[in-house]
């Protein structure tokens, strides 16, 4: 018997206040995916950036890295999208 008089939330059909909606669940997910893709891109071409002034290679390892955080961009969104396969 509890003595604060504070209703209970045990009834199945009432929406739990700590447990996020679905809607909620997938516009997070549709913020979060373009930040991850620039991300990639951002981090793949900046390090081949470095790597072309530290080994005179101007612009092909910008280009190779950049291509390579697209490709690890979109798998990873791809991973990330709900009924995608794992391996």
């Amino acid at each position: 018997m509890p003595l604060d008089n504070k209703p209970t939330n045990d009834s199945p059909d009432s929406s739990a206040p700590g447990k996020p909606s679905y809607f909620s669940n997938q516009f997070a997910m549709a913020m979060e995916l373009p930040f991850v893709l620039v991300g990639a891109v951002l981090l793949g071409g900046a390090l081949g950036f470095f790597l072309d002034h530290w080994l005179h290679t101007k612009p092909w390892l910008m280009l190779v890295f950049g291509a390579l955080g697209f490709f690890g961009g979109v798998r990873d969104i791809i991973r990330r999208l709900p009924g995608s396969r794992r391996p």
